[in-house]
């Protein structure tokens, strides 16, 4: 694509919805009757014109790509919010984590642990500091970011092993961390998502104390990638089916049955008697089935869960806040329910 057509979908993704629902009418993409909000298709067509459909990038370039949709598309975290970076202890030694309160010197904080996506290959502590910042605005928590290790260099289960160790420290010392053991969330988002559902199932296991709630954004939860959406979506915007397979490849060592629970979380048989969950998911993203039959397996377990789904969005919305307005409003969603809950 020519930079003048790149240059026209980035002012068709930072322009007002009303100016995007004008420049994609009669052209709005529509798949099993959900169709695609107009902002999130002009990020859809930036991000292809950017990355060429079809063609893997490199692990750096990956990596770069999700800081510049953090840098040019997201929200910053709010002034008003203290940040404050940490270590914690993590599968194989400490591991950064970031703290966000309008409170910092309070004690017994109810508080949100929050695990980034990225395909468990990119993303950090800066891709999602603004989401953080903001959801500890909006909910009046803390929030505890953290950072595990990436693949493809800390292949699995490195990063469940780190989300692991770093809850059990949290809980073994929480006035270390000014936290209420009893007043505790965990939450991510696409893998992180996952790596969230996968400390449930760890915390079952071990027989050891579990959080209140549990906050699921589009996560991927089955990876054998047979759901009807996987395949209709196969080829959507930002997160289309063979970037998935990529990162799987990447994640999972060769010879390693992807149905683990601790990879494909649907399938653990400790899903009774888990907290509380939330489950955000988007219709134009591959991962939809995905939200949609974890949250019917949790309430067939018995466990409260309550889906909220976007018809129109795409993957990694939340991340994009500053383009997509749907983005702002499922992190208000996410944070009045913990503030409700908590």
């Amino acid at each position: 694509m020519n930079k003048f057509a790149m240059l026209l979908n980035l002012a068709v993704a930072r322009a007002p919805e009303s100016v995007a629902a004008l420049w994609f009418a009669g052209r709005r993409k529509v798949v099993d009757g959900r169709r695609i909000d107009a902002k999130a298709q002009a990020l859809g067509e930036l991000f292809n014109a950017i990355r060429v459909p079809g063609v893997i990038t490199t692990i750096a370039e990956s990596r770069a790509s999700l800081r510049i949709l953090a840098d040019k598309f997201d929200t910053p975290s709010p002034a008003s919010v203290t940040k404050r970076d940490v270590t914690i202890a993590g599968g194989e030694g400490e591991r950064p984590a970031r703290i966000y309160d309008t409170r910092p010197d309070a004690t017994s904080r109810p508080t949100l642990v929050y695990i980034h996506g990225g395909g468990w290959v990119q993303g950090g502590l800066d891709t999602h500091d603004g989401l953080c910042g903001q959801i500890a605005l909006e909910a009046g928590i803390r929030v505890i970011a953290l950072d595990y290790r990436l693949a493809p260099e800390h292949v699995w289960p490195a990063g469940p092993d780190d989300v692991l160790a770093a809850w059990l420290a949290l809980m073994a010392a929480p006035d270390a961390w000014g936290i209420d053991p009893a007043r505790m969330a965990v939450g991510g988002d696409s893998a992180g998502g996952n790596l969230t559902a996968v400390l449930m199932h760890d915390l079952q296991v071990r027989g050891v104390v579990l959080p209140k709630l549990q906050v699921l954004i589009y996560p991927a939860v089955d990876s054998r990638g047979e759901t009807r959406s996987m395949e209709v979506l196969k080829n959507a915007y930002v997160l289309p089916r063979d970037r998935i397979d990529w990162y799987m490849d990447q994640y999972v060592p060769a010879g390693i049955d992807r149905r683990d629970p601790r990879i494909s979380p649907i399938f653990s048989p400790h899903l009774a008697g888990q907290p509380e969950a939330l489950i955000l998911n988007a219709g134009h993203d591959p991962l939809w089935d995905d939200g949609n039959n974890y949250h019917a397996a949790l309430r067939e377990a018995g466990v409260a869960s309550r889906l909220h789904s976007f018809p129109g969005q795409v993957h990694a919305f939340v991340s994009a806040r500053r383009a997509i307005p749907q983005g702002a409003e499922a992190t208000s969603v996410v944070s009045a329910w913990l503030r409700e809950k908590l």
